[in-house]
């Protein structure tokens, strides 16, 4: 299950964990303008870990989940 939420300055998409336990804390990720967040809460520690990627970041992430094995380079196209 998630959810979709349109803020002032970012879209705020949350993802639940369904299904066969043990369950992962929710995923939240922050799209911006200029950047992607990814937040998760951690029982172990007790506090909410963060992951930032640039633009470029989650170009390269999308273009990687269709892709085999091995290292690559994206063209940019200008």
């Amino acid at each position: 299950m998630f959810s979709i939420e349109h803020e002032f300055d970012s879209t705020v998409i949350t993802l639940v964990d369904e299904g066969e336990t043990p369950l992962a804390e929710d995923v939240i990720v922050n799209a911006f303008e200029e950047c992607v967040t990814i937040e998760q809460y951690d029982p172990r520690t007790d506090r909410v870990q963060m992951i930032t990627l640039s633009m470029s970041q989650l170009r390269d992430l999308g273009a990687a989940l269709d892709l085999p094995e091995g290292v690559y380079l994206r063209e940019s196209k200008s």
